[in-house]
């Protein structure tokens, strides 16, 4: 059994592109950075809590968990929850290199085994003008995405230029990663599945 510890729609939509059958359930749990936590250590450790929060509801699964931390200037930038905060994200954005650490944990909960990987992502975008930031939002709402853009969607205009070595990474969860670390639990996405 293959389940996505996540409620991520996102997340979601990448993993059918593998088109293996798997469950979703929902971590639940703070996902609060540690005092003085680096941010690529905050988002492995994150994806390990979610695959490990999950993995206690799932005995003998195999659980994905992946976390994202956007950084501008060594500061986090976290999702924004309201329009505000986004303007502020964007403004502050325009013109500028953004760094998304994507995590990744494969925790085979059968074998005991748990391996953990992390997929940076450097994101410069425009320098578009405060009214267009303004429609941006209006048009995508991106109030759960941190950073405040959808690379997969409007966001797109938004950016210059995308520096990562897996274009899945920054939508939030590192297929090409993703691929290898299920192929180590014993789970080939290009093997056919043998009827039961």
């Amino acid at each position: 059994m293959l389940v996505l510890a996540s409620s991520s729609p996102y997340r979601r939509l990448l993993l059918e592109r593998l088109r293996v059958p798997y469950s979703s359930a929902s971590p639940d749990l703070d996902e609060s950075p540690l005092p003085g936590e680096a941010p690529p250590h905050t988002a492995v450790r994150l994806a390990e809590a979610k695959a490990r929060a999950v993995a206690a509801r799932f005995p003998g699964a195999i659980v994905i968990g992946s976390d994202q931390v956007a950084v501008l200037d060594g500061a986090p930038l976290g999702k924004p929850g309201s329009h505000a905060a986004a303007l502020a994200q964007l403004l502050a954005m325009r013109g500028r290199s953004v760094v998304f650490h994507t995590a990744l944990c494969v925790l085979d909960a059968a074998r005991g085994t748990c391996r953990t990987e992390e997929v940076p992502t450097t994101v410069q975008f425009r320098e578009y003008s405060d009214a267009q930031a303004e429609r941006y939002l209006e048009l995508e709402k991106p109030y759960d995405c941190a950073g405040s853009a959808k690379i997969e969607a409007m966001g797109i205009a938004l950016v210059e230029k995308v520096v990562s070595t897996d274009p899945t990474a920054l939508i939030g969860l590192p297929l090409i990663a993703l691929v290898s670390l299920l192929r180590d639990a014993g789970l080939d996405v290009l093997q056919p599945l043998r009827a039961s």
